[in-house]
């Protein structure tokens, strides 16, 4: 069994089709089907069902496919990090960020690191917390952060940073605008505008308004912040949202209200994995990360 020909039959496999498969590796149709038939010859099964424009894996193919994907991931990191190793400051890092923190720690975070660290370069993925989480498990990506940090989960290592609070977003035109604080029970008979479900802080919301004694009535569902604050600013619901979502710009039809009771908050850090070590690029920005924040805790931001 050859690379090469497990290579081609990922691409096969992904494509459901020889000549596209061919033409994005660079090689001739013949050749790829080719090596396809060995392969076949040599593992003594028939890896796809072909018929028609597209073919279609086998059960057998399938099983085959995620076992060689997993495998190609593995050497694909071995490659990296041994490069790493040689290279520390010329690594690429596998970062992932929810939504939540897309518009100011995310960019203010990397800006920072690659002014000291120029030729380290990201993958970036967006996703929700519990999908981050798991493509760190599965070594889709190698560093996510995550808000709330999870703890208890033995494959996951967290890191938390800061804790910061939940305010209450209301329009200006809305009757409790000028209070000085609110507290959550203030709201439980207004419209809300939250998350969708999956997303972390539509729980944090959920389990806040619960913990005072009443279910939400949800008007309108989002999955990006700024979504959420035009819905609000339009008068069409109130939201909780993380206060680091809210200072990042002017808000001329909104306005941020602390909320005192109860104490709504959210922790954010990061997750690594726990069945590997850090490469040398990965651990460079851990530690730039941990000094970063100590800085900014310390004096008071």
């Amino acid at each position: 069994m050859e690379l090469r020909q497990i290579k081609y039959f990922i691409k096969v496999a992904e494509l459901e089709h020889v000549s596209e498969a061919a033409a994005e590796l660079h090689v001739a149709q013949s050749a790829v089907s080719r090596q396809i038939a060995n392969l076949e010859d040599e593992l003594g099964v028939k890896l796809f069902i072909r018929g028609g424009r597209r073919i279609r894996l086998t059960p057998v193919g399938e099983i085959f496919l995620e076992r060689v994907k997993s495998a190609m991931n593995e050497l694909e990191k071995a490659e990296r990090e041994i490069y790493e190793f040689l290279n520390p400051e010329s690594g690429t890092i596998r970062l992932g960020f929810p939504t939540s923190l897309a518009a100011k720690t995310l960019p203010n975070v990397i800006s920072a690191f690659r002014k000291e660290h120029p030729q380290i370069g990201f993958q970036l993925q967006q996703g929700t917390v519990n999908e981050l989480t798991e493509a760190v498990i599965q070594g889709h990506i190698d560093i996510a952060f995550v808000s709330p940090v999870p703890s208890g989960q033995p494959q996951l290592q967290g890191h938390v940073f800061f804790t910061e609070k939940m305010m209450a977003l209301l329009s200006k035109q809305h009757e409790l605008v000028n209070e000085p604080y609110l507290r959550l029970d203030q709201l439980r008979h207004e419209p809300f505008v939250l998350f969708r479900q999956g997303y972390i802080i539509r729980d944090i919301v959920m389990k806040a308004c619960s913990q005072v004694g009443f279910q939400p009535r949800i008007a309108f569902e989002g999955e990006d912040v700024d979504t959420i604050k035009g819905l609000v600013s339009a008068g069409l619901g109130v939201s909780v949202l993380p206060e680091i979502t809210l200072n990042d710009m002017p808000m001329r039809d909104t306005k941020a209200i602390e909320i005192v009771e109860p104490d709504v908050t959210r922790t954010v850090g990061i997750v690594l994995p726990t069945n590997r070590s850090l490469a040398p690029s990965e651990k460079v920005f851990f530690d730039f990360l941990e000094t970063y924040y100590n800085k900014l805790n310390q004096f008071g931001y």
